[in-house]
């Protein structure tokens, strides 16, 4: 889980001690680093989500349509966009959620985004560890 400085008691509690918190400890470089290794990526439609496009890494985003999708979306890898794209803030490049609840986004569930993630790896998350990331396992590595 990252985020930036501001954000390490959200990315702690988002983590829950399951995952690994990298809150306020990656810049931009690290972040890339990160995002290269992921078999996907859960973000946002912000930056993290076009530098994990840029590495080429698929991406599930979490997409307010206060920007247009077929400008804004992740571009070169596959992607899955979630949200309402005709929710009342459609269009309004706000920054800020305009309209309470948050429409555009409150009816995608994890289910949704556990969905997203097994479209873009053939796997589901927690689940199935990539080969060689479990503890009892071991990489051979040739020098």
């Amino acid at each position: 889980v990252t985020g930036g400085a501001g954000e390490r008691e959200l990315t702690a509690a988002v983590a829950g001690g399951v995952a690994l918190d990298l809150g306020g400890r990656t810049g931009p470089a690290e972040l890339a680093g990160v995002l290269a290794r992921a078999a996907a990526v859960v973000v946002g439609n912000t930056g993290p989500a076009h530098l994990a496009a840029a590495v080429g890494t698929p991406v599930v985003c979490l997409f307010a349509p206060v920007v247009p999708a077929e400008r804004w979306a992740p571009y070169g890898v596959p992607h899955v966009l979630l949200g309402d794209e005709r929710a009342p803030c459609a269009g309004s490049r706000a920054r800020d959620c305009p309209v309470p609840g948050h429409p555009c986004l409150n009816g995608v569930s994890p289910e949704d985004v556990l969905a997203a993630v097994e479209k873009l790896t053939g796997r589901t998350p927690g689940l199935e560890p990539p080969r060689g990331t479990h503890p009892t396992e071991r990489t051979e590595r040739t020098p």
